[in-house]
């Protein structure tokens, strides 16, 4: 990054635009760079990669603090909002996508059903690089100011250094009271699922209606994964590819019989 330019960096998020986590991301980022903001004016969490296609989209520019940003309030979803920034809000392609800071975690495979972390996936295919912030507490008054200058760390070397092609960080922070983040690692994601159940009740008219609860399950006992370095205090850096293609399974694949 040199000295005498600011870069333009694209914030976005999934819990809406008002969300304490993209206000303080919106306050760093502008100590770094010329910011625009384009976020879904509610929130919009768990919505993965969804995009909208049935119903009309409303984008507005609107006013929320003193900051030195530009900000915009959209009504769809996070993925939603970069297309429509980089395709018509902003007249040029911006130097970094930032997406949170998400309240709540997005680490091993709740990366699948992150907004947050689709709207960085989202800027990466448009050939952005792109960083999702998650804090490991899903309180609406979660404290962030440990991880301020641990974001803005990992911001200030990505704009200098870049990032490989095609790959995005998915970076998740732990939440710590007394203790103090000891330090950065770059992980893989672990192996874990949630073991879901539905919770049926019945309402005053007869109609059965459900409630996804579950518990995580982590069945990765590496030292080298995200759950392991959250689990440990340090802040999780997993770098994300969007070519979902499993290239090893590709030689076995070529040894059945699919054509006559």
């Amino acid at each position: 990054m040199k000295e005498q330019e600011r870069p333009l960096i694209l914030v976005t998020n999934d819990d809406g635009i008002t969300a304490p986590g993209i206000r303080k991301l919106i306050e760093i980022m502008n100590t770094l760079g010329d910011v625009v903001v384009v976020a879904p004016d509610s929130p919009q969490s768990g919505m993965g990669h969804a995009v909208t296609i049935n119903s009309t989209l409303y984008c507005s520019p609107l006013t929320i603090d003193d900051g030195m940003q530009i900000e915009y309030s959209c009504s769809g979803t996070p993925a939603d909002c970069v297309k429509l920034a980089v395709n018509e809000i902003l007249n040029r392609k911006p130097d970094l996508c930032v997406s949170g800071i998400n309240h709540g975690s997005n680490s091993s495979i709740n990366v699948i059903y992150s907004g947050t972390m689709s709207a960085a996936v989202e800027a990466g295919i448009e050939g952005i690089p792109a960083i999702g912030f998650s804090l490991l507490d899903y309180n609406w008054e979660a404290d962030f100011s440990q991880a301020e200058a641990h974001i803005k760390r990992i911001v200030q070397t990505v704009l200098e250094e870049g990032l490989p092609s095609d790959v995005v960080l998915n970076v998740n922070i732990p939440k710590l009271k007394k203790e103090k983040i000891k330090g950065i690692k770059v992980c893989r994601q672990a192996k874990a699922y949630w073991k879901e159940e539905f919770d049926k009740r019945t309402n005053p008219q007869g109609r059965n209606y459900y409630w996804l609860t579950g518990k995580f399950v982590n069945e990765d006992k590496g030292h080298d994964t995200d759950e392991w370095a959250l689990a440990n205090d340090y802040i999780s850096v997993v770098p994300v590819q969007f070519d979902l293609t499993a290239h090893h399974a590709i030689q076995r694949l070529n040894t059945w019989n699919l054509n006559d």
